[in-house]
């Protein structure tokens, strides 16, 4: 590997951690392939993203951005420091400049996701308010979030969830990178978490080279290789 190959920075989730990228790393990582799997804070879309552009700022070289899910709409935001060449979006949401979360959404029919939400306040600091923590109903978590992933996991990742602060889903993207960088997008087509048209038209909105899997939402433990692929993909077309 030279200077010149780019590091793959991989951004999780809502509901889910760096550990969900576990089964993807070791494929990487046989590539020869510098690897980064930060966790995100999950408390604000513009925070997240920040704390994200941090990371990459960080890293000599060039870098593949890659997020999942609500990663999908950090990596829109961070996606635009100088060094990030590519992004990959992984049953992600691609938000446009100015758009919300729960804009996009609101454009398609709810997932199975959004009568299974849990709602829990929680201490803000500075702030006599409390802010509000969403995860998913636990027994409702494998069937909708890893219903192709091993049971035995799925119900380990049920207990493990890492919650979103309920305000990421209000917040509109300052930018969005896929205007000026090469993008991938895959869709997972039997995803209950994100509606797999949301997915569809985020990525054909950024006009994103785009895969489907039949797969759950968390298609990087369903699907290591598949996902793996596309980000090689993304790699040798920074690198070539």
């Amino acid at each position: 590997m030279t200077d010149s190959t780019p590091t793959v920075v991989l951004v999780h989730g809502a509901f889910a951690d760096a550990a969900s990228f576990a089964r993807v790393v070791p494929e990487l990582l046989a590539d020869g392939l510098k690897v980064l799997v930060p966790a995100v804070p999950n408390r604000s879309l513009t925070g997240d993203a920040a704390y994200i552009a941090s990371v990459v700022r960080a890293v000599p070289g060039p870098v593949v951005l890659v997020g999942h899910s609500y990663g999908g709409a950090v990596i829109t935001v961070a996606g635009v420091e100088d060094n990030v060449k590519a992004l990959v979006f992984l049953a992600g949401y691609a938000l446009e400049e100015g758009e919300s979360l729960g804009e996009l959404q609101g454009r398609f029919p709810d997932s199975d996701l959004a009568s299974a939400l849990v709602y829990t306040p929680v201490p803000v600091e500075g702030s006599d308010e409390p802010g509000t923590d969403v995860t998913v109903e636990i027994d409702k978590f494998p069937a909708i979030f890893a219903a192709d992933v091993d049971p035995d996991l799925a119900k380990v990742l049920a207990v493990s969830q890492r919650p979103l602060a309920g305000a990421a889903f209000a917040e509109a993207a300052p930018v969005a990178a896929w205007k000026t960088k090469p993008s991938w997008g895959l869709v997972s087509s039997s995803d209950h978490t994100i509606n797999p048209d949301v997915e569809r038209f985020g990525y054909e909105r950024a006009g994103m080279t785009t895969t489907e899997v039949d797969s759950s939402h968390l298609v990087m433990l369903a699907h290591p290789k598949k996902v793996a692929d596309l980000i090689r993909e993304a790699v040798r077309s920074v690198s070539a």
